[in-house]
């Protein structure tokens, strides 16, 4: 890769081997080197401008998880030498809660939930970056619920008017990437599945996955059959009825030797007008970010796996409701 570190082969290994020498052999301060100096990091809760701010967070993650690692299930990526890579980074974290930190008092439980994160790489650095880990799934091994979650956060942030709002549109910033993606036959065709899906055609869930598919969606939960596929995405539209849907990011690839593949990023935004996912509805504005990857076999979709962070979307509902 040019003007990369010549220890790595490929993009994928290039993303894997940085998050391992970071994370789990505490090279944080290789992030000076890996991370761009003004660096755009979104994240459902927030938004973080500078270098300087993702080691701190890094820290204290690592204070309050000191046993983390992360396994990189997949790198689903697009780009070129001159204009960059972008690359969709699955990742499976385990966890012990050890010490005291923002999830509250060390409760010593074992914890396992995913991310992805989408990155642009360039010049041996990452300079933008979308990552969304599952903070339901976290808080759900801690013995709450995303709801409770993000009604505790709100106090300890002191109410309703100091709270920190998350992360939504109006508050993004232009980065360096302006990339969407490349035209990949596999990224179309999931792309179309997600437009029908937020369409109301939920028959799309019985066409256009396998009978077996297997399905991760948010809070940690596994699920089995088109039916897992009908009721999260079915509950997530309903929720949002007349939300607007968007797709940033669309990567498909079919690599020797690995599934046939996709990887999406998106968004929902709009009210919570409706019964669904969140319950009785309460009009209240909301940002949702998610990012989805796929495996495609022979029947259709066997695998998919969708993140989103349900503390977030929580915390945009009680700041409206009170």
């Amino acid at each position: 890769m040019k003007n990369f570190d010549p220890q790595f082969t490929d993009l994928p290994d290039y993303i894997i081997k940085i998050t391992k020498e970071i994370w789990e052999d505490r090279g944080l301060h290789t992030l000076h080197k890996y991370y761009g100096k003004d660096i755009i990091v979104r994240v459902p809760a927030t938004i973080v401008v500078g270098n300087d701010n993702v080691i701190a967070s890094t820290m204290a993650t690592l204070s309050e998880f000191p046993d983390r690692t992360l396994l990189g299930e997949d790198v689903i990526w697009s780009g070129n030498d001159d204009e960059g890579y972008l690359s969709s980074h699955r990742i499976y974290s385990q966890a012990t809660h050890v010490n005291d930190g923002v999830f509250g008092k060390a409760t010593g439980k074992k914890l396992g939930f995913r991310i992805i994160a989408d990155c642009y790489c360039i010049n041996n650095q990452i300079t933008d970056e979308w990552m969304i880990r599952d903070q339901g799934a976290v808080v759900t091994q801690l013995g709450l619920d995303p709801k409770t979650y993000a009604f505790e956060q709100i106090q300890a942030e002191g109410g309703i008017e100091n709270a920190t709002r998350p992360f939504h549109s109006a508050i993004d910033i232009l980065g360096p990437y302006k990339g969407t993606g490349n035209k990949h036959e596999l990224g179309q065709r999931y792309a179309a599945i997600l437009h029908q899906l937020m369409n109301a055609n939920f028959s799309t869930a019985f066409s256009q996955f396998d009978r077996a598919v297997q399905t991760e969606y948010p809070n940690g939960i596994t699920g089995h059959g088109q039916e897992s596929v009908d009721a999260f995405w079915l509950g997530l539209r309903s929720a949002f009825p007349n939300a607007t849907f968007t797709i940033h990011h669309t990567i498909g690839r079919d690599d020797q030797g690995m599934a046939n593949r996709a990887a999406i990023r998106w968004s929902l935004e709009g009210k919570h007008e409706g019964w669904g996912r969140y319950g009785r509805p309460t009009d209240a504005q909301v940002y949702i970010m998610g990012i989805s990857h796929v495996e495609f076999g022979p029947r259709g979709i066997n695998r998919e796996f969708v993140v989103m962070d349900d503390t977030a979307i929580w915390k945009q509902i009680l700041l409206h409701t009170g």
